[in-house]
């Protein structure tokens, strides 16, 4: 595709990069913008801005601004849920319906809100008023900070961080790094660690949970992800950003007889919904919709001629899109009040009126149909069995009567899971696109390590084609090949979108409460890894979980590299305090080293047996075949022996 836009003459976002070269101040957190005396940029020992801030206050400041801009993101998006849980309940929404009762309840209860004898839309309507007002309350702590292991609440409760409301939290930094506030470094980030949790435990959790109830609990499917999801036969529409909302009335309009039967008076066998992004992961997960691709496949799908519209609503939408829409038939369609594009058609969505906005928008589409010329999709597809919500990988490791995690608390204790590696977060055209991601992803299956994925991280090993049980033949080693063989787990697990992340949270949460593996998430073997990574958001997840106990491994640019005593802090200082730390590592080759000392550590640590790969492979008929040549019947006795002796 890239060499498809040199011919034509088409700037994409990895021309832009080459083009142009980040300001390498900036990159290290060296430029100070908080006021107007400036910008100031420090770039010499003792060099001070105007206001003698120093570089290590300069860092730590730009740091903590980045994790309150991606708080609000994400936060915002649960608080838009919950505001659409409200309106389901009270029955003034069309297209909804609540589909998991079963959450509902379960999240009731964790808000201390009794179910006994309620009537769904009643206690709908009451927890959508408790997550609400999350966002808004003043004192007190978050509550679904209470979900953490005990010994986490110990900890943050000392360090004083627990979240008191999530705005109030985001609020506070900012208050803090105006110029002239808060000039002490680590009492910055201590506040940067405050604030990324109201986002973690709070507002990305409050999403999750409400996704869940209102669309559906994920559970495994197939389907396909690239560029070859798209049809040359058929109307393309491509719903990207990241708010489940839009897309789901976008599905229910396409699936819809009348509008199939509008596509083909048009000229198209019918209607195709493909995804990008973090959308792309919602409606994969749950609806098996295909996905087109991760962050920097958004340009590329317009490129193949194939797109009629492009439907956006927030976050990692380039403003480049509309521009590259008119070289080609596309229609860029924005739909969020908070977003508007210039070039872009606006078409605010309104859940009230929702599968009447999908529908006029799929129509609208469709009118487009026509207007295609020479389209270019590439013949690149691949399987993946996504939608491993926590509540799944406790059934498939249990059973429906005793849905458990001790099976994979043994498998790690055993020695056959070395450890867990949650790969998260975006794509940055500053790399090869996915290469990171796929490069470390081969290097811990082979070395026995279960991968768990969100994100761009998840689409891009959708497209590697290790999502599928049987991948594990292939890449997976000998332990970890057993635990796939036993339960048909592929070996790496599609865990949803960004704001999904706190699935992991959850996972941790409930491996630690499973027993065997510490009393807290910071003893189990396990890192994060965001190797890709461009954005702010990413920043405030990196801090949840580096808060939460985990170490977590962040690629392409440390973004407080111009202060030694900053990069410290959310290392070794923040390992003291919290038992979790972020590092900032370039080279996949050495995140992947540092990866495995860790976990290596943290199974001594735990008293577990040494890694030794060798003990493990030999399960199932292959264990039959070693036993003993000849007839079937003989090889049975002679393992059934080997089993009572």
């Amino acid at each position: 595709m890239l060499q498809r836009a040199d011919s034509l003459g088409l700037d994409t976002a990895f021309t832009r990069a080459e083009q142009m070269a980040p300001c390498p101040i900036g990159a290290n957190g060296q430029c100070c913008k908080v006021c107007f005396m400036g910008p100031c940029r420090v770039v010499k020992d003792g060099q001070t801005g105007v206001c003698g801030a120093t570089i290590e206050t300069i860092t730590a400041r730009n740091f903590a601004r980045a994790v309150a801009a991606g708080a609000a993101a994400h936060s915002d998006h649960g608080r838009d849920m919950a505001f659409t849980l409200k309106a389901v309940a009270e029955g003034e929404t069309q297209g909804y319906k609540i589909r998991d009762p079963f959450k509902l309840k379960k999240l009731a209860r964790d808000l201390g809100i009794s179910t006994e004898g309620r009537e769904v839309g009643e206690l709908a309507s009451e927890v959508a008023d408790v997550c609400i007002a999350q966002f808004g309350q003043q004192r007190g702590e978050v509550s679904m900070a209470e979900r953490a292991p005990e010994n986490r609440k110990k900890i943050w409760r000392e360090l004083d961080i627990v979240p008191r409301g999530i705005d109030r939290e985001v609020v506070d930094v900012l208050h803090r790094t105006h110029m002239g506030d808060d000039q002490d470094p680590e009492h910055i980030l201590d506040q940067a660690l405050k604030t990324s949790l109201s986002d973690g435990w709070g507002g990305s959790m409050i999403a999750t949970d409400i996704s869940d109830i209102l669309f559906g609990t994920p559970a495994p499917l197939v389907s396909q992800a690239n560029l070859g999801v798209l049809k040359d036969d058929e109307v393309n529409i491509v719903v990207h950003g990241h708010e489940p909302t839009l897309s789901e009335m976008i599905l229910a309009a396409v699936s819809d007889p009348e509008i199939i039967a509008y596509a083909q008076e048009k000229g198209a066998s019918g209607v195709s919904l493909a995804g990008i992004c973090c959308t792309s992961n919602e409606t994969l997960m749950r609806q098996g919709v295909p996905s087109a691709g991760n962050f920097l496949h958004q340009e590329l799908a317009i490129m193949t001629g194939a797109v009629e519209a492009m439907i956006v609503d927030v976050q990692c939408i380039m403003q480049a899109l509309p521009n590259l829409a008119d070289k080609f038939h596309t229609e860029v369609i924005t739909t969020s009040p908070k977003v508007k594009i210039t070039g872009a058609t606006h078409i605010q969505f309104d859940e009230h009126r929702a599968l009447d906005i999908a529908k006029d928008i799929v129509r609208r589409a469709i009118d487009n149909f026509p207007n295609r010329e020479e389209t270019a999709i590439p013949d690149v597809v691949a399987d993946l069995v996504p939608g491993f919500s926590h509540e799944y990988i406790n059934y498939m490791l249990g059973g429906s009567f005793r849905a458990s995690f001790r099976p994979l608390n043994d498998a790690i204790m055993s020695g056959r899971i070395r450890g867990v590696v949650a790969d998260v977060g975006c794509n940055n055209p500053r790399a090869t696109q996915d290469a990171a991601h796929n490069y470390l992803v081969r290097e811990l299956l082979k070395n026995d390590i279960l991968v768990v994925e969100t994100g761009c991280g998840a689409l891009a090993s959708g497209k590697l084609g290790v999502m599928l049980g049987e991948a594990a033949l292939e890449w997976a080693g000998p332990g970890l090949r057993e635990v796939c063989e036993a339960t048909g787990m592929p070996p790496v697990l599609h865990l949803g979108s960004c704001v999904d992340n706190t699935r992991i949270l959850t996972v941790l949460t409930q491996m630690v409460e499973e027993g065997g593996l510490g009393d807290d998430i910071s003893d189990i073997p396990a890192a994060g890894i965001a190797p890709e990574w461009m954005s702010e958001k990413a920043l405030s997840i990196a801090s949840y979980c580096a808060a939460s106990g985990a170490y977590v491994i962040m690629g392409i640019t440390n973004p407080v590299e111009g202060s030694e005593l900053v990069t410290n802090i959310l290392s070794a200082g923040w390992e003291q305090k919290l038992g979790g730390k972020i590092d900032f590592v370039v080279e996949p080759e050495e995140m992947v080293s540092q990866i495995l000392e860790h976990i290596d550590k943290k199974r001594a640590a735990l008293k577990l047996p040494e890694y030794a790969p060798k003990r493990f492979g030999q399960s199932g008929d292959w264990r039959m075949e070693d036993l003993v040549d000849g007839p079937l019947e003989e090889r049975q006795a002679a393992l059934y022996g080997a089993v009572s002796s």
